[in-house]
């Protein structure tokens, strides 16, 4: 006997393979690193904490007082980190092609680099060169 082709298991299979049509189409926007101004905006744009990763993988756990640290990225090359207890402001070059970073605070000449893992227009991944990884979602 032939099986109608109007079963549950048919629309199951149906509803399975468009899910994961519409899962593949939209892909992941993990290691994608668009234009520059995705990190700035058209003047200015804020990143904050979402995720924060150790060098193995493992997920940090964030303070409160973590949780409302931000950076604002300025288009004129200037950067703002706040947190409730203090405030630094520097420099930054993006270097797109290489997919880096480059940090420098005004109060000192310690630059710090980080590979830019992950920038779009909502998302920010940072990874330092131990491994280190933090995730930022636009404001």
């Amino acid at each position: 006997m032939k099986r109608p082709f109007n079963t549950p298991l048919h629309y199951l299979a149906s509803l399975l393979l468009l899910l994961s049509l519409f899962t593949y189409a939209c892909g992941s926007k993990e290691g994608k690193v668009e234009g520059a101004n995705m990190l700035y905006g058209t003047d200015s744009k804020v990143w904050k904490t979402h995720k924060e990763e150790d060098a193995t993988g493992d997920k940090v756990k964030q303070t409160s007082e973590q949780k409302q640290e931000e950076i604002r990225f300025f288009a004129n090359g200037q950067y703002v980190m706040s947190s409730p207890t203090e405030s630094i402001n520097g420099k930054y070059t993006f270097d797109q092609a290489g997919k880096k970073i480059t940090m420098t605070p005004d109060n000192g000449n310690m630059a710090n680099t980080f590979d830019v893992a992950t920038l779009t227009d909502d998302r920010l991944t940072l990874r330092s060169p131990e491994g280190a990884e933090l995730q930022l979602e636009a404001d």
